[in-house]
């Protein structure tokens, strides 16, 4: 009678050799750990969202994570069937619609972590600050695209500047909008617009706003 032994082994770069029962164990842990922890990403409210008043699933509702424009949602994980993420913001946790947020493109966890203490970013129900606008359109050549985006952080380019000509830069606030002239430069620059003050402002410090 032919007897078959299964054996699991490790391929290292140097040895081949049978696993542990200890090895198992540890790869098993690592591999959970690495399943049960979702993808973790900041949004910022666009709207004002009750769900009591505005939910599509009024079974649910309660369920859902209210919110005002400018609120900063840590969320986990894609979207759901119905287009909801799961986040949690100002203590609560629920489902956000997904049509009522928009990402912010930070992936450095001290931006994060300090993005999560501000709580806010300044802006209205639209998306905008009170008074934002494009300070003069003819000066814009037809074959340059124009994008809105947001701040997400103060910049003073005299204290923060990389570059040793840091007076053809703009400074702004957190929450100013900024108005996107063409493309980014090799540098990682803009060259925006902001209450017609215009220059170069860093691409990591924005965020892009859909058109209303």
């Amino acid at each position: 009678m032919e007897m078959r032994l299964e054996l699991d082994v490790l391929i290292f770069p140097d040895e081949v050799r049978v696993a542990t029962p200890e090895d198992l164990l540890e790869w098993e842990l690592e591999t959970a750990s690495q399943a049960s922890i979702p993808t973790v990403r900041l949004f910022v409210a666009l709207y004002p969202y009750n769900p009591a008043a505005m939910s599509p699933n009024y079974e649910t509702a309660a369920e859902e994570l209210p919110f005002v424009p400018g609120q900063i949602i840590k969320v986990f994980g894609d979207t759901d069937a119905d287009g909801f993420y799961h986040g949690e913001s100002g203590g609560l946790s629920g489902f956000v619609p997904s049509n009522m947020v928009a990402e912010i493109p930070v992936d450095d966890e001290y931006l994060k972590h300090l993005l999560l203490q501000q709580g806010f970013l300044p802006v209205d129900h639209t998306g905008m600050s009170l008074s934002s606008s494009l300070s003069d359109t003819r000066s814009v050549p037809d074959d340059v695209v124009v994008r809105r985006m947001v701040a997400l952080f103060d910049y003073d380019p005299w204290e923060s500047s990389p570059n040793s000509d840091s007076d053809a830069e703009l400074g702004f606030r957190s929450g100013d909008i900024i108005y996107v002239l063409g493309d980014m430069d090799p540098d990682g620059f803009y060259y925006g617009d902001l209450h017609g003050r215009r220059g170069l402002v860093p691409s990591n410090f924005l965020q892009p706003l859909p058109w209303n």
